[in-house]
């Protein structure tokens, strides 16, 4: 029986966050992200969310031997999703390939929560290791919810699977969020969200 796989389209396209192998340059169609609120941590969570229309750009890599446990607990806030051959890639044979979203009944309306910079660092990273400069560009046009406030905590990062960033990486993050006139606030003038 072949391998399963799965589509990541935030942190997971980042190799340096995970070693499931055969990771692939793919493609989702009908979906966006979106930055949602939800129940779990108090911070906001990237997501897909149907879009018809639209695709987004990610990364498929496999899931030997069918075991989805590890990448279950890893992705606790989502729901795994059978994407229903919505995906290019460049893989030989077909596939079956699951998606992580947030389930509409654990959105939350946005209160006091926010994205964590050392996130946002991961998945821009990722995209720029497989993507280049352009895919940088689409990730933040492909993305909704850039009017939710950003926690600044690259000094002291919050988040489990935070990188280094190189000088390029940190300058591209930095550039998109000041184009999209987005509110990055100091860590030590917001009120910390619980452990990651």
């Amino acid at each position: 029986m072949r391998d399963p796989y799965f589509f990541g389209y935030g942190s997971l396209v980042n190799t340096k966050s995970h070693a499931y192998p055969d990771p692939r340059p793919a493609r989702l169609h009908g979906w966006r992200r979106a930055w949602v609120a939800t129940p779990r941590f108090g911070v906001v969570l990237l997501t897909g969310v149907p879009a018809p229309g639209h695709s987004i750009q990610g990364l498929i890599a496999a899931v030997p031997g069918a075991d989805w446990a590890a990448l279950d607990a890893r992705e606790g806030g989502y729901a795994r999703i059978a994407t229903e051959n919505t995906v290019d890639h460049n893989h030989p044979d077909p596939l079956d390939i699951a998606v992580y979203a947030v389930a509409p009944e654990n959105q939350r309306r946005r209160g006091e929560q926010m994205i964590l910079l050392s996130y946002l660092d991961v998945v821009v990273q990722g995209f720029h290791e497989v993507f280049g400069t352009a895919g940088v560009e689409s990730f933040f046009e492909t993305t909704d919810g850039w009017d939710t406030p950003i926690l600044d905590d690259r000094a002291n990062p919050i988040y489990p699977r935070h990188q280094a960033l190189s000088t390029e990486q940190t300058a591209l993050v930095d550039a998109h969020l000041t184009r999209l006139s987005a509110w990055v606030k100091p860590r030590d003038e917001a009120a910390l969200p619980p452990g990651f």
